[in-house]
């Protein structure tokens, strides 16, 4: 009796993990909004125009599933009922909080009707990342040269294709959104993939798939071949995984050609010994091929989503015993394959919990595990060994969510906008056509010499390194690429510097960033997180002596301030939004007529992306309000200087790892956090020089003007350059984040950044220390207690030029330029007369 006691308590162990851990959902679909026309019934099925499916166990077993978790009757039209009177909001959050779902990785290829963006999820689910479907990126290139009247080759194809896939963030990237690849080849030709499909077979196919007609769907063997083939290389390259469909689908799907036994070729081929593969779906009916597969490949793994809930109770419990017959324990995931639905989600959850629970304990019974490996077993299965085998772990769990789309033909040009070493804005204007033709590929011809400008002339600086000779590449990054809600006939996109395609220029802003960010996160494994407070002056022509003034003489968070600006404000808010651009916030400034937007904290290189898109909206908008807005710090010795105040956190994955109690962490912070923040806090007179890259600058960096004029750092001290900070929902002795405010809106966010990383990094890599925070104005402390920032220009520039770890860690290309540059505008500005007048139109 006591024996039968133990055993059973040794099950409820295993059933309580399996219950109870967080799960990470390796593969699943966008959810539909309520009014989409995809029918609530083939949320029980998987088949769909199958009426009869109404009889099929699993239908039967998920309805009443359903009934017991919305407390309504068992049938299709009080569930339907139910879902429309509660709300998509509320449905989802019952049955993603019941589903306890840490990850979810969602394949957006599956288009449907009303299909909500890959953020929306994140409102019910804490790590979110995007499955890129190599079929869809196919076909969406092939299209959009069609519209763009291109006359496709493969060699043209293939070049477009790989460096689409390439100008995704991958998992070793910072901004982290694309884990893996998603081939559906099964559905277009089948998994007889031929390794060494030749370029004549590929170009044919390409032809005869073209001439199909539009819009191309990708079916011809060898170009589905090719684009798998293809795909898998980056992918191995780049250390991501491909997750393949196999087994059981819609019935356009030919079932003998999705067995995965004929990927061997793909796997015996020398050029993917190293390559990671998923086999999805549990490869129903092939388990045992599956699990054969896994058994002797190292290089292939399994995921039983969709085989878990669409079949039998038995069906289930059988199918995933097969796949655990010879595959290794710590190569099998579980997912969901929710999709349309939350209900999807929930349903797949809580039996893959059920069928695991069920396998597990007859394994245990049977002698095939003890206790302590069953239970690591279900942890790994439902979570662990997908959080290692897509490197969630040291991930942060944001996308760059897919914008609103809107009709390609309606678009005219692009913009490739850029910021150069003054920090002024430009841009190119390309023709949609020759966008989508030539610039993706080739990029756009763009003199060195724009590295080199100041704000007061389009001449380079003497002693720059750069002249009239030589040129560059703006090559677009199309994940950068938004439609401009303010002027719907264009889109936007953000370029790279680049000495040829594919070769980053040592100069380039947005490389540099890139570089430090990836150095950071290849040494620490540490991601930096950025959210700016961008401030600025809406402004009317002046009657007085002065071209403009505030558009109000309202204080701080004034309301009436506010409320005179607000048309203008809401459109910037939905424009931003359009975009992209998460708001924290707007208020009205310390000015009249003055404004701040604070952003939410995301990856260093989209913050600065994202400060770039805030400035042309704010701009923009003002322009057509017939006004005219500035970023200028100081546009008035009069008024309220204007920053663009930087909140920087460091991150392992989803974790805030800037933040800490117990051994080795003071002031709230890790010892991480502290070594990061001396640096930047040793370096902080030569980092001047690119957060505050302006005469101007400086007349705004004022002791007792809450600018932060003094070398030191605070405990929410508004008076240091650096102010840690606590901010709601944070534990008060703990700290989530510093402050830099000396930075503004002359800076090129994304070398100031750069700065900041490259000084965070010495201090990581030579453990520099803390000091004391400064609690008091340190305006007050006495002389020798407390060093003033540079207090102008020219002293930051020599800051700069004594920094040899800024020179090394920047490039001594970039940093004599910027030098070079500042020296120019010193001398300049010395003799100019009303520069304020003349800064303001150009910040």
């Amino acid at each position: 009796m006591a024996e039968i006691n133990n055993r059973e308590q040794d099950h409820e162990r295993i059933r309580a993990v399996c219950a109870q851990v967080p799960l990470i959902d390796a593969h699943a679909h966008n959810v539909v909004e309520l009014d989409s026309n995809l029918p609530f019934l083939v949320c029980l099925r998987e088949a769909r125009g199958l009426d009869a499916v109404r009889q099929s166990l699993a239908f039967q077993r998920s309805l009443k599933e359903l009934a017991v978790l919305y407390g309504c009757e068992p049938t299709l039209q009080a569930i339907e009922q139910y879902r429309q009177s509660a709300g998509l909001s509320a449905i989802s959050h019952k049955c993603f909080d019941a589903a306890n779902i840490e990850f979810v990785l969602l394949d957006d290829g599956l288009t449907m009707d009303k299909m909500v963006s890959i953020g929306w999820h994140r409102k019910f689910v804490p790590g979110v990342h995007r499955l890129l479907c190599i079929e869809t990126v196919a076909e969406t290139i092939l299209n959009q040269g069609i519209q763009a009247n291109m006359r496709w080759t493969l060699e043209s194809f293939d070049h477009r294709f790989v460096s689409t896939l390439d100008s995704y963030p991958f998992c070793t990237s910072l901004l982290s959104a694309v884990v893996a690849f998603k081939s559906i080849a099964a559905y277009r030709s089948g998994l007889r993939i031929n390794p060494l499909v030749s370029a004549q077979e590929s170009e044919d196919a390409l032809h005869e798939n073209l001439r199909l007609g539009s819009p191309v769907r990708v079916s011809q063997k060898a170009l589905v071949d090719f684009i798998f083939i293809r795909a898998l290389e980056v992918a191995t390259q780049r250390g991501i995984p491909m997750q393949i469909h196999t087994g059981f689908g819609d019935k356009d799907l030919q079932l003998e050609l999705a067995n995965p036994l004929h990927l061997r070729a793909v796997l015996e081929h020398s050029t993917f010994v190293q390559s990671r593969v998923v086999l999805l779906h549990g490869s129903y009916p092939f388990m045992r091929e599956a699990s054969y597969l896994a058994g002797v490949y190292p290089q292939v793994h399994l995921d039983f989503g969709l085989v878990v809930p669409k079949l039998s109770v038995r069906g289930m419990r059988c199918a995933v015993s097969d796949l655990l017959d010879l595959a290794p324990v710590n190569k099998i995931m579980f997912s969901t394959d929710g999709y349309a639905f939350p209900e999807t989600f929930y349903l797949g959850a809580k039996w893959s919990r059920e069928i695991l629970a069920r396998v597990l304990i007859e394994a245990f019974d049977n002698g095939d595990m003890l206790l302590e490996e069953t239970l690591a077993a279900a942890d790994g299965i439902l979570g662990r060994n997908a959080l290692e085998f897509y490197k969630l772990d040291g991930r942060v769990a944001d996308v760059i969510e897919p914008k609103p789309s809107v009709e390609y033909t309606a678009v005219k040009h692009v913009r490739l906008l850029l910021a150069d070493g003054s920090g002024q804005r430009r841009c190119r204007v390309i023709p949609l056509e020759r966008f989508g033709g030539v610039v993706i590929s080739h990029g756009v011809g763009y003199t060195q010499a724009c590295m080199g400008m100041t704000s007061f002339s389009d001449i380079p600086a003497a002693d720059s390194g750069l002249s009239v000779v030589g040129e560059i590449r703006l090559m677009p990054d199309i994940t950068t690429k938004h439609r401009l809600p303010w002027f719907m006939e264009h889109e936007a996109v953000l370029v790279d510097m680049h000495v040829k395609p594919g070769v980053p220029w040592q100069l380039c802003p947005r490389s540099t960033l890139r570089r430090l960010s990836q150095s950071l996160m290849k040494e620490y494994g540490l991601v930096v997180r950025a959210g700016f407070e961008s401030e600025f002056y809406l402004m009317k022509q002046s009657t007085g002596p002065k071209k403009w003034e505030g558009v109000d003489t309202t204080p701080y968070c004034s309301s009436a301030g506010f409320n005179a600006s607000s048309a203008i404000l809401s459109e910037v808010s939905s424009a931003l939004l359009a975009l992209g651009i998460d708001i924290e916030q707007m208020h009205s400034e310390s000015g009249g007529g003055q404004f701040e937007i604070a952003m939410s904290h995301v990856p260093c290189l989209t913050a600065a992306d994202n400060l770039l898109f805030i400035r042309e909206a704010v701009v923009a908008i003002a322009n057509k309000h017939l006004l005219h807005a500035t970023f200028l710090p100081k546009y008035n010795a009069a008024a309220a200087g204007s920053g663009s105040h930087v909140h920087l956190s460091i991150w392992q994955g989803a974790s805030n790892v800037f933040m800490a109690r117990g051994p080795g962490s003071k002031f709230g912070m890790s010892k991480l956090g502290q070594e990061f923040l001396a640096g930047v806090l040793h370096h902080l007179p030569a980092i001047l020089a690119f957060t505050a890259p302006n005469p101007n600058s400086y007349a705004r960096i004022q002791p007792n003007t809450w600018s932060g004029a003094y070398q030191c750092w605070g405990r929410d001290n508004r008076e240091a350059a650096l102010r840690t900070a606590s901010p709601p929902g944070v534990d008060s002795d703990l700290v989530s984040n510093f402050e830099l405010k000396s930075f503004d809106g002359c800076a090129n966010p994304h070398l100031g950044l750069a700065a900041i990383i490259a000084a965070g990094i010495d201090g990581l890599q030579k453990h520099l220390q803390l000091p004391e925070p400064v609690d008091v104005n340190p305006s007050v402390l006495e002389a020798g207690k407390v060093s003033r920032l540079p207090s102008t220009l020219g002293q930051a520039v020599k800051a700069l030029e004594a920094d040899k770890v800024l020179w090394e860690h920047l490039g001594t290309p970039l940093v004599t330029a910027i030098c070079a540059i500042r020296k120019a505008e010193v001398e300049y500005y010395k003799d100019a007369q009303d520069s304020e007048e003349f800064l303001v139109e150009r910040y």
